[in-house]
C-alpha cells in the first residue's frame, strides 16, 4: 500500500510555525526523502542532531518521515532511526 496525498494551494504563504505536524511512514525513509524531494520538497537539517529525517513541502510546512514501526528514542527524545546520521 501506497500514501497517496493532495494539496490545495492557497494564495497566502505561510506565517509562522505549524499547528499540525505530520508524520509520515516510510519502509525506507531515505528513499522517501528522495521522492519528497524530487516533488519540491526538501530537508530541514536544522532538526538533524534529534535523529528525525524532518522535512519542508515547497510551502514550508514541516512533516518527518518515520519507519513505519516503533523505534526507539533517547531520555533526550532523540530518534535513532537513520543510524544516527542526516538522510542527507
Amino acid at each position: 500500500m501506497r500514501l497517496v496525498t493532495s494539496s490545495e494551494q492557497v494564495p497566502e504563504s505561510k506565517t509562522g510555525k505549524n499547528r499540525i505536524h505530520f508524520d509520515v511512514a516510510a519502509p525506507d525513509p531515505a528513499s522517501e526523502q528522495g521522492r519528497v524531494e524530487e516533488l519540491g520538497g526538501r530537508l530541514l537539517e536544522q532538526y538533524a542532531a534529534g535523529g528525525f529525517l524532518v522535512m519542508a513541502d515547497p510551502e514550508g510546512n514541516e512533516f518527518c518521515i518515520i519507519p513505519p514501526g516503533p523505534f526507539e528514542v533517547d531520555d533526550d527524545g532523540h530518534g535513532n532511526y537513520l543510524g544516527g546520521c542526516s538522510a542527507s
